[in-house]
């Protein structure tokens, strides 16, 4: 199996309901087989000023195939002006987890 194909999606979001709501989205789309939402604070340069906030960080377990679909649906719905859609490349995993993303990637509606 060739682990190289799967990756992790990042994005943060300034409210629970905005990440739920790419997450739903994106999980009926078939193009995440997971997704994971957490609480953070977070520091960050913005407009000449480092600025400070509570998000949400939305991990979406993925393979990089489906990366360019993902940033276009996030793109098209995030509230950030400039959002972060980071992809992250898994190095490693156990075979039957990397088996159960792409079963859950290639299945009919939910």
């Amino acid at each position: 199996m060739n682990k190289e194909r799967y990756c992790i999606v990042v994005s943060t979001f300034p409210t629970k309901k905005d990440a739920k709501k790419a997450a739903k989205r994106l999980l009926k789309q078939r193009l995440a087989a997971c997704a994971q939402i957490s609480k953070i604070k977070s520091l960050y340069h913005w407009e000449g000023k480092i600025e400070k906030s509570k998000e949400y960080q939305l991990k979406l377990k993925s393979r990089v195939d489906k990366f360019v679909e993902i940033e276009q649906e996030l793109s098209a719905i995030h509230p950030y002006e400039t959002p972060q859609i980071v992809m992250l490349p898994i190095a490693g995993a156990n075979s039957s987890y990397l088996e159960w993303i792409d079963k859950e990637l290639e299945s009919g509606d939910i």
